[in-house]
């Protein structure tokens, strides 16, 4: 069965007229099963996945202790009343949360996704900044091509020019240049180019007056860049800068935290402690939306300061949900208990130097955890390589993302060595039909 007699557009009972959610375009799948990690759509066609949803269901579709807690909650407390309590789930999930971060992160915020955490993590900045007697401290300064959610905050930290589409964003916002961007432009050498990038933020900061600047928001690994990973000490300079300046550092872990880098968040692999963590995704294991932002002492002392869990009014009906919350201590249970960390290391030591002799000259690798990019040499072709290559590995049944010059690959944790090189074969295929046989 081809992919095109699988699509929603193939059915006669079009229902994706009803529903415009992305993809809807004529490629979009209509998933109906899966198990491990594979999918299978309304066709019966079997899809492997490679992305993990999208950076989510690291433990797989069929996760029976995550998949058991949900169905426990759900005959004892579904919802409870958010404006006049919580529940046990939630406030274990926050202990579990703090336990698994850095040292110094003392506290955690439970939000429905990613774009919440991160505009929570701006509010919480700027409302520190006022308690602490400057309202003028507004600002927030994050990466071009970085990527912070969907809603119109998010939107606006996030400095790609294709979301100018809905108009020009929030105001208080200011984009910098990311760490690998004079290596992209001018050649510089990568650990010369995060120096130079980190600089570039600290003169940012001085020219529009610390005075006014609240945070810096940043992807530790830039997903939008084909997973840019920073020179070894930029965090470590920016990490300085922010103190320097009475800045907040944030980490937006939505994709690179709850192990996907091999520690449970970017911030222990490279060893620099933010001020305030959105973390998202993998917090579930994809089982309910949840997400989650993590902050230092001095940042959620500012909550019981000024009125308690009233200051950070208003929140959300669905936050801090029974059933997520349950899902959410689940998977960090298992993930805890499991040795995931361990796993991650096998998986990536077997994956990365198979990747890499598979590219060979027809691109570069980025790798760190599991979480894998790959800038392919461009062609000059009518759509862009990247997403070109993605649609040739969807044909042979594997999900990936692929965009401008690049792919990008994040395995599900319980992927197999057999799977895996399942994985492999078919980029093979795909890489010889887009980019040509030559390594």
């Amino acid at each position: 069965m081809s992919v095109q007699e699988s699509t929603l557009s193939s059915w006669p009972t079009d229902l994706s007229a009803y529903c415009f959610e992305v993809p809807h375009s004529e490629d979009a799948v209509l998933f109906t099963s899966g198990k491990g990690i594979r999918l299978q759509d309304a066709g019966g066609r079997s899809y492997l996945d490679g992305l993990s949803g999208v950076f989510v269901t690291c433990f797989g579709y069929d996760c029976e202790p995550i998949k058991r807690a949900v169905e426990d909650q759900l005959r004892t407390l579904p919802f409870n009343p958010p404006l006049h309590g919580t529940n046990h789930a939630a406030l274990e999930l926050a202990r579990g949360l703090v336990d698994l971060a850095p040292p110094g992160i003392t506290a955690a915020k439970l939000v429905n996704g990613g774009s919440e955490s991160v505009e929570a993590a701006v509010r919480l900045a700027r409302l520190y900044h006022r308690t602490h007697g400057n309202p003028d401290k507004i600002k927030v300064l994050s990466h071009y091509h970085g990527y912070h959610g969907a809603t119109f905050g998010s939107l606006s930290l996030t400095g790609r020019p294709d979301v100018g589409r809905f108009g020009p964003g929030l105001g208080g916002f200011l984009h910098v240049w990311p760490p690998d961007c004079l290596e992209s432009f001018w050649g510089v050498p990568p650990e010369e180019s995060g120096a130079l990038a980190a600089s570039i933020i600290e003169r940012t900061i001085e020219a529009e007056g610390p005075d006014s600047v609240a945070a810096l928001v940043i992807e530790p690994v830039i997903h939008l860049r084909g997973m840019a990973i920073p020179s070894a000490d930029y965090l470590t300079r920016l990490r300085e800068i922010c103190d320097r300046h009475n800045v907040l550092l944030v980490f937006d872990e939505i994709v690179t935290g709850f192990g996907r880098t091999g520690k449970p968040f970017a911030a222990q692999t490279f060893g620099v402690t933010p001020d305030i963590m959105c973390v998202g995704k993998g917090i579930s294991g994809g089982y309910a939306p949840l997400a989650a932002v993590l902050m230092a002492e001095r940042i959620a002392a500012i909550l019981g300061d000024s009125g308690g869990p009233l200051a950070f009014a208003p929140s959300h009906t669905y936050a801090a949900n029974p059933m997520a919350s349950a899902a959410g201590l689940a998977a960090v249970n298992l993930f805890r208990d499991g040795d995931f960390p361990v796993r991650i290391g096998k998986l990536s030591e077997y994956i990365e130097p198979r990747l890499r002799e598979l590219i060979g000259g027809r691109g570069t690798v980025r790798s760190i955890g599991l979480l894998y990019g790959v800038k392919l040499l461009e062609d000059g072709g009518e759509r862009p390589i990247g997403e070109r290559f993605a649609r040739a590995c969807l044909q042979r049944g594997l999900i990936i993302r692929g965009q401008d010059d690049w792919f990008v690959m994040a395995p599900a944790f319980v992927t197999t060595e057999t799977e895996a090189d399942e994985m492999l074969r078919v980029l093979a295929a795909a890489l010889d039909e887009v980019c040509g046989s030559g390594r």
